[in-house]
């Protein structure tokens, strides 16, 4: 979440990607630097899953990563 903020920072465009279970934690981290970080959750967990679980997920967060990334 740091890395995003200073990334946003410094004008470039980021989004913090994780999984659900860290949803309260980027809003709190959010809240902490004082800026609205965008982010996109995914199904928890993410470990153990397959490749194919893994392409599914990236494919169902594509769509919110790029409206996170372009503000639409």
């Amino acid at each position: 979440m740091h890395d995003i903020a200073d990334l946003e920072g410094r004008g470039v465009v980021g989004v913090f990607l994780a999984s659900a279970e860290f949803a309260d934690a980027a809003v709190a981290q959010s809240a902490a630097l004082g800026m609205a970080v965008p982010h996109v959750l995914v199904p928890h967990p993410i470990q153990d899953r397959t490749d194919d679980e893994l392409r599914h997920l990236a494919r169902a967060a594509y769509p919110a990563v790029l409206a996170a990334v372009t503000g639409g």
